[in-house]
């Protein structure tokens, strides 16, 4: 399970970091890959309302850490915790910034129709401190989040929220704050102790991406699936986007990964390679399997849409055989 936090305080040694910060390390004693991003560290350009994503499915902005980085970790994340502290009833103006950058999923889903595969079983949670102790302290930045989860594919799952929180050191000194993280760490437990299944191939462009994504989209509740490749690509296979998008499953945004860095971060529990031999290491204890299957790269699309329904009925067969 990857967890991604996004953490959007100024202060990087503040409150919220605290908060954040132990909710990971909690999440990741549990067997969770987690990264935290310091929103106000990146270049994320406020969006201009140009309704280029609502006609296209992309944002027309290119040369910020939204479009280079900040999608992809959107769409790759299981989890996905929200940290701020309140300005004015909402969130800081650098974490809503990346919020309102969001629209670029909300429109794929509801413009475009198009499917994430991880959208069915994402988790959205919110972390908040504030200075008062006002009624309504946190309604502002719930009603904001509940829609950013929905845009970015995620069902609010939970929440932690603070009053009083205003010096330094205030969270830390929390009664009840530890044990709220565990109870919500615990909530968790089902998507932490799925079975993690590696896909791997050499560029993790083609073949193993869409084995991720069929995974995902019809098991992600019981199984993590994970992909990666010997020789990661620099992006995935247009091509392989495009069939997957005729089969109503959007892999946008997905980035190749390689397998040495995935292994350093979680042990799957099983591998299955098709197509990367004997560069694919050797994992012990590890359950193995090949999928011969025919390289796609650079064939015609009727190649790639026959290899993608190849692999959509091993996935499937794949499931029943977990069950």
């Amino acid at each position: 399970m990857f967890v991604l936090g996004l953490q959007g305080s100024p202060r990087k040694k503040g409150n919220t970091n605290y908060l954040l910060s132990a909710f990971l390390d909690e999440a990741k004693k549990r067997g969770a890959e987690t990264l935290a991003i310091h929103v106000p560290d990146k270049h994320i350009k406020p969006c201009i309302g140009c309704t280029n994503c609502e006609k296209k499915g992309v944002c027309s902005i290119k040369d910020d850490d939204m479009t280079k980085e900040i999608f992809a970790l959107l769409r790759r994340a299981d989890v996905v915790v929200v940290a701020t502290p309140i300005y004015f009833y909402n969130a800081t103006a650098q974490l809503k910034a990346l919020i309102d950058r969001s629209q670029t999923l909300w429109s794929r889903k509801y413009k475009l129709g198009l499917t994430d595969p991880g959208r069915q079983d994402r988790k959205g949670i919110l972390l908040a401190v504030g200075a008062t102790r006002g009624k309504n302290l946190f309604e502002g930045m719930i009603l904001t989040a509940k829609y950013f989860f929905d845009a970015i594919g995620a069902d609010f799952h939970g929440k932690l929220t603070y009053r009083r929180i205003e010096d330094f050191g205030d969270m830390k000194k929390h009664e009840t704050v530890m044990a709220d993280i565990k109870k919500e760490v615990d909530r968790l437990e089902p998507m932490i102790k799925r079975r993690k299944i590696l896909f791997a191939c050499r560029e993790n462009a083609c073949r193993s991406q869409m084995a991720k994504a069929f995974a995902r989209y019809f098991a992600g509740g019981k199984i993590d699936a994970l992909s990666a490749g010997t020789r990661p690509a620099e992006n995935i296979n247009p091509i392989m986007e495009e069939v997957m998008r005729e089969s109503g499953i959007d892999v946008a945004f997905q980035k190749p990964r390689s397998i040495d860095d995935l292994v350093a971060q979680t042990t799957p529990e099983m591998v299955i390679t098709m197509g990367c031999g004997e560069e694919c290491p050797i994992i012990s204890g590890v359950q193995y399997e090949e999928w011969d299957l025919s390289d796609p790269a650079g064939k015609p699309i009727e190649f790639m849409r026959n290899v993608r329904d190849e692999i959509e009925n091993r996935v499937k067969h794949l499931i029943d055989s977990q069950e």
